[in-house]
């Protein structure tokens, strides 16, 4: 077993100061079997897939004897693109990780592929997701002789593994399974294998594709279409899939319950260019733009995105009203995670940092902005401020999904539930707030219609993980029932 870039990342800031009032997704896995460039297309994969986790990466590779790996704090083009790096990762078959934490600052002990010797050999994991019995499970791992490396809930997992008592690590990872509650898309390696599985909702995506002969596991298809992998399928609710010399092994060891995907997958986590649950996620989103137009309709005279996320649905809105659409708000894409904090006084710019407003197009005009989710409103009501200023002379906003009104414990990154805007306000105190002449959100029933659900949501059987709008958890909660809080993943 070798590790390297085993050093913390030399600078890494505080993050920018309206990325509390986003959502995040706390990370991207994918996974490659039997290729001759597998550490480079790893690298490729988790590129495509830097919007899933933006302050770490990681590269875990076997050559069916020796497994290498590589964990970094950064981006995957600040550590994988190094020729020196990609020798170092020696092998045919290979698991790669995205992170972004969702507490305190990223330490390397947390970035993963995690990686043990095990008696069953060498084993290595990454997780896309968040368990919701970590703290249970792991007080008694810790009492029988666990001792953890990190405060990653993937880890967890890999103890499980190890102190299972089934023969053979198939039979040992499925007892693991067994024993965890949440949401998770895994990819793990052995010497000889690739899994892949998926928590028995699917709540978390994960999709299988075919290069060359080699079975591809990822989070998202755009990382299949950028190393020009085919795509199979996806891995279904409650799959394990297994894949080694003898080909694909398909197991469900669990009890089939109906699918339940995250809703915001295709509101704003996947690529647009992904393809989530059979539907292009850029054409649910303008879809959901012109449901929003039919609900909630404005009297304006352009349609503005707030991008780069609004885009889509400012779209599908401008198409089904018969309005122009025109970009009010141009975005900087360079500022991120890494930029450098400037003095107080500019700090104080915030917002200004990363959206400007386009004069040409707001001056004297009646706008409505889109934005695809309302987390805590602070930078809708920079942004409202923004464009006020820049002449407009009106302002509604339009909100492409419904009000956020309670936390996720599934491994999206939201504050508690005092902190979201919708828990805690009226729709008229929102409006007031964000200083709008009119506000709307889209409608939970709009939401399923825009990605082909044709009834609505049942109630009965919700068919996607909605809990943020209805309060409706698909799985058990036991660590906020015996304690109070959920930790976070990965």
């Amino acid at each position: 077993m070798t590790i390297q870039g085993f050093a913390s990342h030399p600078y890494r800031p505080a993050r920018c100061l309206d990325d509390a009032d986003t959502l995040h997704e706390e990370c991207g896995v994918f996974g490659i079997f039997k290729h001759n460039e597998a550490a480079s297309l790893t690298a490729v994969g988790l590129h495509a897939l830097q919007h899933r986790g933006e302050e770490a990466c990681g590269i875990a590779i076997t050559d069916g004897r020796n497994c290498s790996l590589e964990r970094h704090v950064g981006l995957v083009g600040e550590n994988f693109n190094k020729p020196k790096v990609l020798k170092r990762l020696k092998g045919h078959t290979a698991i790669g990780h995205n992170r972004y934490s969702t507490t305190g600052g990223t330490i390397l002990r947390n970035v993963q592929p995690l990686f043990a010797e095990l008696s069953i050999g060498n084993f290595a994991i990454a997780h896309n997701g968040n368990l919701t019995n970590t703290r249970l499970l792991k007080n008694r791992l810790v009492e029988h002789g666990a001792i953890f490396q990190s405060t990653s809930d993937t880890e967890v997992i890999l103890h499980l593994v190890s102190q299972s008592r089934e023969s053979g690590v198939i039979n040992r990872f499925i007892d693991a399974l067994h024993q965890i509650e949440g949401a998770y898309a895994l990819v793990a390696l052995t010497n000889d294998m690739l899994i892949g599985a998926r928590d028995p909702v699917g709540i978390r995506p994960l999709v299988l594709g075919q290069l060359e002969g080699s079975y591809v596991l990822a989070s998202e298809t755009c990382a299949l279409h950028m190393i020009g992998a085919d795509f199979v399928r996806e891995v279904e609710n409650g799959e394990i899939v297994v894949i080694s010399k003898d080909g694909l092994q398909s197991i469900k060891p669990f009890e089939t319950q109906p699918a339940r995907p995250c809703v915001f997958e295709y509101i704003y986590f996947a690529r647009p260019d992904s393809i989530v649950g059979g539907r292009s996620v850029y054409e649910v989103r303008e879809e959901m733009g012109r449901q929003l137009a039919d609900e909630s309709p404005a009297d304006v005279d352009v349609v503005v995105p707030i991008p780069d996320s609004g885009v889509p649905a400012a779209l599908g809105f401008a198409e089904r009203a018969g309005l122009p659409f025109g970009f009010g708000i141009i975005r900087n894409h360079y500022i991120g995670r890494t930029f450098i904090q400037p003095e107080q006084r500019v700090r104080e710019l915030g917002v200004r940092r990363k959206h400007a407003a386009n004069a040409g197009v707001l001056r004297g005009k009646r706008i409505v902005l889109i934005d695809d989710s309302v987390v805590r409103g602070t930078t809708s009501q920079k942004i409202v401020q923004l464009v006020r200023e820049a002449g407009a002379i009106e302002v509604h906003m339009r909100i492409a999904c419904p009000p956020i009104m309670h936390s996720d414990y599934y491994g999206i990154d939201t504050p508690e539930k005092a902190a979201l805007l919708a828990a805690t306000k009226s729709l008229d105190q929102m409006c007031a707030g964000m200083g709008a002449d009119s506000l709307a959100f889209l409608s939970v029933d709009a939401i399923y219609r825009s990605i082909g659900i044709e009834g609505g949501r049942n109630p009965a059987a919700p068919q996607l993980a909605d809990h943020c709008f209805t309060g409706e958890y698909p799985t058990a909660l036991p660590d906020l029932e015996e304690f109070g809080t959920i930790g976070t993943g990965c």
